[in-house]
């Protein structure tokens, strides 16, 4: 299943912005938070009428499987085990309208630039390996994300 194209055009006539989105990599535990509308139909009789629509927010938790850089047209895709271990894939484009918001849980510690293969394992070697952080690593990156930020001043 493709997800569906925006151009440059389409992004201004729905009048998307780029929103501050989180870094975040292949291999990664994410939380994409989803914008769903919800149509009710009401039945009276013979006559079926239209409520107004309702509006939820629906978390999708998973692992980024892969990432396709299109300019204005990209996506990410995100893999999750659902119940009796079926898996559930969703692809999510950045410039949607309605993604309100994606939380990194865990990085991933991977290789490789797609994880399709994760898609034929079963149990526990469907989840990608977890970056394990110690506090001499916690401080090693936070340095380099200063002197980074201070070079770019």
């Amino acid at each position: 299943m493709k997800a569906t194209q925006y151009t440059k055009e389409t992004i201004r006539e729905i009048g998307v912005q780029n929103s501050q989105l989180p870094f975040f990599g292949i291999g990664d535990t994410v939380v994409v938070s989803q914008l769903i509308r919800e149509e009710a139909i009401k039945e009276a009789g013979k006559k079926a009428s239209k409520e107004a629509p309702k509006d939820r927010i629906q978390d999708f938790e998973g692992d980024v499987i892969a990432i396709h850089k299109n300019g204005a047209s990209s996506t990410f895709t995100v893999r999750k085990i659902g119940a009796h271990s079926i898996s559930v894939e969703r692809i999510f484009p950045y410039s949607s309208p309605n993604l309100k918001g994606i939380k990194v849980l865990g990085k991933g510690d991977v290789r490789r630039a797609k994880l399709y293969y994760l898609r034929y394992r079963v149990g526990r070697a469907a989840v990608a390996k977890k970056r394990v952080e110690t506090k001499a690593s916690a401080e090693k990156r936070k340095a380099a994300e200063a002197k980074a930020k201070s070079a770019s001043e």
